[in-house]
């Protein structure tokens, strides 16, 4: 792994109050970190990172309220995939890997048949994604804009996104090279998919399952 030019500027050690750069200057400068690095990072932390042009993106923690959206969110799609057969139904982390020097970590990813190359190395590409927007205001750009961009590039066929603070769901689906709108849904209506005919889920159930109401 390359190593951050240390600036003439930096002190030898850090001081209290500073940030450690002792174990900052053991890593590439943003704009600089490979594939291999990026990956092997994800071996030695538990904080969910992204790679996007040679940056280390940090996401957001998870909080309950979000867990129990995308366990109730996994759940329905993992039963209807299975009855289905239609492919399988993963969650994160689990970077995937959208073209050379891109990796997103979807909360829920549907892959299907003959997507999963070689368990051992990430997914190249996906056919449905879901992102639950965790309320800050980069994270929700990153999801309704950047991601949406993203995916669509990538050719993902369905992205689904899930705003609790809104209470929402956001099916999009792929038209071409864009991201066309399918539906919003909110509160008193059922999400349906696209990609996968038959498979609904309903808001109100949702957004019960994020305050723990099941």
């Amino acid at each position: 792994m390359s190593m951050t030019t240390i600036p003439s500027s930096y002190p030898k050690r850090s001081r209290c109050g500073e940030p450690p750069w002792e174990i900052a200057l053991l890593f590439p400068e943003q704009g600089q970190w490979t594939e291999a690095e990026y990956l092997a990072l994800q071996n030695r932390t538990t904080q969910l990172v992204e790679l996007s042009d040679g940056c280390i993106e940090v996401l957001p923690m998870p909080t309950p309220l979000h867990q129990r959206i995308v366990k109730f969110v996994f759940g329905l799609l993992e039963a209807f995939v299975a009855a289905s057969g239609s492919g399988e139904v993963l969650f994160a982390p689990l970077p995937v890997r959208l073209w050379p020097g891109k990796y997103r970590d979807p909360d829920i990813v549907f892959l299907g048949p003959g997507r999963i190359s070689d368990p051992y190395h990430q997914p190249r590409g996906a056919d449905l994604a879901v992102e639950v927007v965790s309320g800050e205001p980069d994270d929700l750009a990153r999801d309704r804009v950047t991601k949406r961009e993203e995916y669509a590039r990538a050719g993902i066929a369905e992205y689904w996104i899930v705003d609790p603070q809104e209470h929402t769901i956001t099916v999009l689906a792929l038209d071409g090279s864009t991201c066309r709108v399918h539906g919003e849904f909110g509160r008193g209506t059922v999400a349906t998919s696209v990609l996968l005919p038959g498979f609904t889920i309903s808001a109100d159930a949702v957004f019960a399952a994020a305050q723990g109401n099941p």
